[in-house]
């Protein structure tokens, strides 16, 4: 078994382990050592990379596609939010069709294997967790408001303000939106915390290992390949609630997202194979 299937196989008892128990606190500890094992090694990869000589062939970024969904699709939004927000946590970066079925992700591919399987499973977390917002009718004492059209004086139209319920999909936008959001926090302060760590590390190495110019180059040189790689023509600004906006849905999304456990796969194959990969370049 290669170096790169340990990790992943790790990385799946990790989220195995997410998935089986019923604590909060311990499904997030484990989200945390499964994303801190996903950093560590790329930390590694990177390392390695930067003392690669040219008996072999180095490993170089490349682009994936990754499906999101049908065109037509409600909510595709808020998939792709939460896509980037995983992104950016493990070096990927993104480009969005504007139909937002599509994800063009580019980085290195163990990046990009630990990107779709963690996107996998907090997918399924957010649709469940949402699904069970709505049920539960929770957001239908909530009011929001909306600008409505209404006859004025001497037959002119005059704009208002008004406070209308809060319609189902209004609040399952929301929650997702926020659903998303906090996940990339925490993600974040993860991958933050990692390099600290590894840097700080290698500060009292007596024979220092290159982690900090490792990054540093990995960085430029996913900068470069993206650069010349990359067709975008702007960028993508993020889920917008169109129907208006809900503070109760926003802050269920939040707790759902706080309490997060890494999905229903139980292997990080069969997590990718329910997104299917597209062609790397």
């Amino acid at each position: 078994m290669s170096s790169q299937d340990k990790m992943l196989t790790r990385i799946g008892g990790l989220l195995r382990q997410a998935e089986s128990t019923d604590n909060e606190h311990e499904a997030e500890a484990f989200l945390a050592a499964a994303q801190k094992l996903a950093t560590r090694s790329a930390i590694d990869l990177a390392v390695a990379r930067s003392h690669v000589a040219n008996r072999e062939r180095r490993p170089t970024p490349l682009q994936r596609v990754i499906p999101i969904g049908e065109p037509g699709k409600k909510g595709l939004r808020t998939y792709v939010q939460l896509f980037v927000a995983i992104a950016a946590a493990n070096d990927v970066r993104c480009d969005v069709a504007r139909s937002s079925t599509t994800v063009y992700a580019y980085g290195f591919d163990t990046d990009l294997d630990t990107c779709e399987a963690l996107y996998a499973s907090l997918l399924v977390q957010m649709v469940r967790a949402s699904d069970q917002y709505i049920k539960s009718g929770a957001y239908r004492s909530a009011t929001t408001e909306k600008v409505v059209a209404v006859p004025g004086r001497f037959g002119r139209t005059v704009r208002r303000t008004v406070r209308t319920p809060v319609a189902g999909v209004t609040a399952r936008l929301n929650f997702q939106m926020a659903f998303g959001a906090r996940i990339g926090k925490r993600l974040a302060e993860v991958k933050a915390d990692v390099e600290t760590e590894a840097l700080k590390a290698e500060a009292n190495e007596t024979v220092p290992t290159g982690t900090a110019l490792a990054l540093r180059n990995k960085e430029l040189e996913l900068t470069d390949f993206y650069s010349r790689t990359s067709e975008a023509r702007g960028t993508w600004r993020g889920p917008q609630a169109s129907a208006g906006y809900s503070a109760a849905a926003r802050r269920a999304g939040d707790r759902a997202g706080k309490a997060a456990r890494l999905g229903s796969a139980p292997e990080l194959d069969a997590a990718r194979g329910q997104l299917g990969r597209g062609s790397g370049t």
